[in-house]
């Protein structure tokens, strides 16, 4: 079984940056590893996605402000948010893809507000 625990959520003011972190635990081999977001009344979206070999795909929402990485030897993948706007405030998800099957961690919570 796949764990996956988030770190790093909290209150920013807008301009400001936030960095999250994801820690994946049960399988030694994990695929590509996603961070997801869902606002209050909006669906789940992906924010930014990178491959085992490290390419990635970002939301036009995040490009030019967020950047996400990864470490394989660890299996952790990060989210470096700059820039932070207040229409960022959201529940942000990890996701991995391990073996064709996806696994989601608890969420965490990003708010940008004065």
């Amino acid at each position: 079984q796949v764990q996956l625990v988030e770190f790093g959520g909290g209150l920013v003011q807008p301009g400001g940056s936030l960095r999250l972190s994801c820690v994946a635990s049960g399988s030694i081999f994990v695929g590509p590893m996603s961070w997801y977001r869902q606002a209050p009344g909006n669906q789940r979206e992906l924010v930014a996605r990178i491959t085992r070999d490290s390419s990635t795909e970002y939301a036009d929402s995040a490009k030019g402000r967020f950047t996400i990485s990864r470490d394989n030897g660890k299996i952790m993948v990060i989210l470096q948010m700059n820039s932070l706007k207040v229409e960022d405030t959201a529940v942000y998800y990890c996701n991995a893809a391990v073996w064709g099957k996806d696994y989601w961690g608890q969420g965490t919570q990003v708010t940008v507000s004065y």
